[in-house]
């Protein structure tokens, strides 16, 4: 017995135990002095009718022998005549008086002002009893003899002990009730989360596939769906992972078996065609400028992910970095047999940026969208200023994005499309260096129809003073 089971058993079952005792307890006050203020009040009634039946205390004897013969509750309580010596004369019994008992009240009423006292104690037989005594005086306050009422505690307490036993029979009926409901329900908490431990160890040693049944729709079923979305979003973020590594592995064969074998093609045909060493020249340094890139792709992932990408902010002519990418994403297209339209604007306003960095999302977002348009697809590009805002809109009329896919596409390692090249962090990098320009990235599609992509990037206002330019020293891309 451990854990929660323990802990309630200590700080909820024993409170309870103890606030059922302490009931107990005071119910057995209650019900005793009750049952023995009864029996007082009768007493005590008795004892003032003595006022008006001894009214000649010159004749006491004789009075208490009538009194004593005619009394009613014979069989209720003993009565005892006392003379003014303190011997027991008369006791409506019939048996001899036993002046060897001890009378307490008897010796208390002699000095009390209200002429009466009260005891109850066990005699010498042991048998519990309550005894009343009121002295009797005459005309010149001369005790002339005392009249006793003794009454048996023994069936009040009979009756006091049953009432007791019952309240304790009670008690120990809601303790197991208690007992009982808390077990089911301390079951209903503990299963589930012993179920739920369990669980998340093998969740956390890999198994992604594990999961929770739910018990009960309530906070523990929650935490079950909770728990089980968790490891689906493990699984597909490991799936991703496993994919990503999979793809930036087979990214980087692809150049390093091109530069493999054209190095290979030159040495060993030495330097006379060449023809050749100039092809194999150019397509190694092609390959090699592919494999910087998807390398330097991975090394900003990884600033991101660290937090640590540093823009160097400066104020620039968005358009020039915009026409730059287009002219080097030209040559691809023509060679692909796809188009670019681009409506050029006359004059946008400034924005502060990082030239190099707003630069590689443009690259990587026409890229995108002549990678997934068919031959003679058209990318259209346009640019425009709305208030404060340059919008940037590169869309095509490509394979689209499926609509499951479409919330998800800028999330790291994600790819909706398996069979085309990329490591699948092309757009979540494009995405956090729009976010640091303070600008938002939003992708729209429709499945074989195209998708579109909106770029927004404030621009600097014109009463503003001229930002302060980085240190051209400090890196960009600090390791």
């Amino acid at each position: 017995m451990r854990g929660i089971t323990k802990r309630w058993l200590i700080n909820t079952f024993g409170i309870i135990l103890i606030i059922l005792f302490v009931l107990v307890i005071a119910f057995a006050v209650v019900i005793q002095n009750f049952y023995y203020s009864s029996i007082f009040q009768v007493l005590n009634g008795r004892s003032t009718e003595l006022v008006n039946i001894f009214n000649n205390p010159d004749n006491f004897i004789q009075t208490a022998r009538v009194y004593v013969e005619n009394f009613p509750d014979k069989e209720m309580m003993e009565l005892m005549v006392i003379n003014e010596e303190g011997q027991v004369v008369i006791t409506s019994t019939g048996f001899s008086p036993d002046n060897n008992q001890v009378m307490p009240d008897y010796k208390e009423a002699l000095t009390a002002e209200e002429q009466y006292a009260d005891w109850h104690g066990n005699l010498s037989s042991g048998e519990n009893v309550m005894a009343l005594t009121r002295v009797i005086y005459d005309e010149n306050d001369k005790q002339v003899g005392a009249i006793r009422y003794v009454v048996s505690l023994e069936e009040a307490d009979r009756k006091i002990f049953i009432s007791i036993s019952v309240v304790c029979l009670i008690g120990l009926l809601i303790l197991f009730l208690i007992f009982v409901s808390s077990t089911y329900f301390l079951r209903s908490i503990v299963r589930p989360v012993q179920e739920i431990s369990t669980t998340a160890k093998k969740i956390a040693e890999g198994d992604f596939n594990a999961r929770i049944n739910k018990f009960y729709d309530d906070e523990i079923g929650d935490l079950c769906d909770t728990i089980n979305y968790m490891a689906g979003e493990l699984g597909a973020a490991d799936k991703m992972k496993n994919d990503f590594i999979s793809s930036v592995s087979h990214e980087l064969r692809t150049p390093l078996t091109a530069i493999k074998g054209w190095a290979e093609t030159v040495q060993l045909d030495g330097c006379r065609d060449i023809k050749t060493v100039q092809k194999g020249i150019g397509i190694i340094i092609k390959e090699a400028e592919r494999l910087s890139c998807i390398v330097e792709e991975v090394l900003d992932f990884s600033r991101i992910q660290q937090d640590r990408m540093v823009l160097i902010m400066d104020k620039i002519d968005i358009l020039a970095e915009l026409d730059e990418s287009i002219y080097m994403q030209r040559d691809r297209a023509h060679s692909e047999r796809k188009h670019i339209v681009y409506e050029e604007p006359e004059m946008l306003s400034p924005v502060l940026g990082d030239r190099n960095r707003l630069r590689q999302v443009f690259i990587n977002i026409i890229d995108n969208a002549l990678k997934y348009s068919e031959a003679d697809g058209v990318v259209n590009i346009s640019a425009e200023q709305i208030d404060d805002h340059i919008v940037i809109v590169i869309a095509d009329n490509g394979c689209g994005i499926p609509a499951e896919h479409l919330p998800k596409i800028k999330q790291k390692f994600y790819k909706a499309n398996q069979t085309v090249r990329g490591s699948g962090i092309g757009l979540a990098v494009a995405d956090e260096i729009i976010r640091l320009h303070h600008g938002t990235l939003n992708i729209e599609s429709v499945e074989n129809v195209g998708t579109t992509v909106t770029i927004t990037i404030p621009t600097i206002p014109i009463d503003s003073e001229p930002p302060a330019l980085n240190n051209p020293d400090t890196p960009s891309l600090p390791e």
